[in-house]
């Protein structure tokens, strides 16, 4: 049967490793005509649909049932979209189909073997795009063979003779690939055979004595020429498996992963589709998305980035109420980006002997009027911690007595101070905080709260417990939303990174 076709023989191909990707087309007016017979199948339902990135969609009210003779038409007057389509039968089986220019052809398959046995009249794109995947799955099989055999060879001719066999199958692939393209230049059975290819990456360049002169020199043409065989500014792409995983593994893996490499190569991908409705559209939301929901630290600069840049002017398609929460959560996010200098706070500070004072002391415990005011930008230090935390939080009880008994001890001689801001306000709050420092003896660093103000969660997007920034001498912020334990890794290595 033909079940999940696509997935056992177009994606796999075990000899080359190849990158996929196609090409698209504008839709045209002449309409679309796809005649199909499938004798076994007669009086069943099949259904049109096609691929949009990792998704499969179907169109609208195309379903037609097959008659007597197992033949059916999907037909409508407006020609689809270029990329590659999806019949989908009976008990969950379908298969691909290639829609570009021509619209108007006839397919006629066997379910028992249906690789094998399709035909398409009047659409030689579609003939050749089975050609390949029948070329794929054969050459597919005979090299697995001989890889097993290679595996269990104790032989090292019978190897070497192995392994040119591979590389010979290997260059019958390659050799349709590229016939292919040549022959079609302008088709998307050639786009996509093209971006299945990865770039060929030339050997680096040596000296006089063969010493290489740039250790970097594959990597930065791999980034340079990732695309080279790869048209993302092709909306048929948008029909295929392969857009969102070819363009997204481009920023995620290939580009170094800060955020001052990867905001202008967004930027770029996005500026470059911007031509073209639906493809700005889509990268847009994808990126957007990605570092929206992104929990690695400092990449919420690359989410507010393309928020203000162009979800914010450009996204026509959202809703005014959602435009307006997310100038919220951007004007929220942006004054706490890691490199920005923290925003300031005035607190009170509540001095040791007071909590030591309070501890067998209802009165004292229950006070909220003690303590010295001052401003977060007053504490001088090559390093300030700054911990926003509750006493009856959860995590809080197992992270600040880490923080302060273990990686405290390994880290207070590098210029260390810690401003522990205690959340919760009112009396019962107060009592609370008391018990909480006196029970682990917490009296080392600057104990603070802000009963009569909560501007610090927004300015510090505090939405949860705990949460620990550290800032350097000139109150730049250099991490945030960090573990006690990743709080000793960025001061040693912001230590080390001043002896390089």
């Amino acid at each position: 049967m033909f079940k999940n076709v696509r997935m056992k023989t177009f994606f796999r191909y075990m000899v080359w490793i190849i990158c996929a990707s196609a090409i698209g087309l504008e839709v045209q007016a002449q309409g679309y005509e796809i005649k199909i017979k499938i004798s076994a199948l007669k009086d069943s339902t099949l259904l049109l649909g096609h691929h949009f990135a990792k998704e499969t969609m179907l169109i609208p009210d195309d379903t037609i049932t097959l008659d007597k003779k197992g033949m059916g038409v999907f037909k409508g007057k407006t020609s689809l979209p270029g990329g590659m389509y999806i019949i989908f039968l009976p008990s969950k089986r379908y298969f691909d189909l290639l829609l570009d220019k021509n619209q108007v052809f006839s397919v006629e398959a066997d379910t028992a073997n249906f690789l094998k046995t399709v035909t398409f009249t009047k659409s030689p794109e579609n003939q050749i795009f089975y050609e390949y995947q029948n070329l794929i799955t054969n050459k597919g099989q005979q090299a697995r063979k001989l890889v097993e055999q290679k595996k269990n060879s104790k032989n090292e001719s019978q190897k070497d003779s192995l392994t040119k066999a591979i590389d010979q199958i290997n260059q019958e692939v390659k050799g349709f690939i590229n016939k292919t393209i040549t022959n079609n230049p302008s088709t998307l059975i050639a786009a996509i055979l093209k971006g299945l290819q990865e770039i060929e990456i030339p050997d680096p360049p040596r000296d006089e004595h063969g010493k290489i002169k740039d250790s970097t020199f594959q990597y930065h043409y791999y980034v340079t020429h990732y695309f080279d065989n790869f048209n993302y500014l092709d909306p048929r792409l948008l029909r295929t498996p392969f857009y969102e995983q070819k363009v997204k593994n481009y920023v995620t893996k290939v580009i170094p992963q800060i955020p001052d490499s990867i905001i202008p190569v967004v930027d770029k991908l996005i500026d470059k589709v911007k031509s073209d409705a639906e493809l700005f559209r889509f990268v847009l939301v994808t990126f957007f998305n990605e570092y929206a929901s992104s929990q690695v630290m400092g990449q919420d600069a690359i989410f507010v980035n393309i928020a203000e840049k162009y979800y914010i002017p450009d996204a026509s398609w959202a809703s005014k109420d959602y435009i307006d929460k997310l100038k919220k959560e951007v004007a929220k996010k942006k004054p706490n980006l890691i490199g920005n200098i923290a925003p300031n706070l005035q607190l009170i500070e509540v001095p040791p002997d007071h909590f030591m004072a309070a501890q067998n002391d209802t009165a004292l415990k229950s006070n909220p009027y003690v303590g010295n005011r001052f401003n977060l930008s007053d504490i001088k230090a090559k390093y300030l911690v700054v911990v926003f935390w509750e006493a009856d939080c959860g995590h809080c009880k197992k992270a600040m007595p880490l923080l302060y008994d273990t990686i405290y001890p390994q880290i207070k001689d590098k210029g260390v101070k810690v401003l522990a801001i205690h959340m919760i306000s009112s009396v019962e709050g107060k009592r609370k905080w008391i018990d909480f420092i006196n029970s682990h003896n917490m009296y080392e660093w600057v104990n603070a709260w802000s009963p009569y103000s909560y501007e610090y969660k927004d300015l510090y997007d505090v939405y949860t417990t705990p949460v620990i920034y550290v800032l350097d001498e000139n109150k730049k912020i250099i991490a945030k939303r960090i573990t006690p334990e990743q709080v000793a890794e960025v001061i040693d290595f912001e230590e080390h990174k001043k002896v390089q």
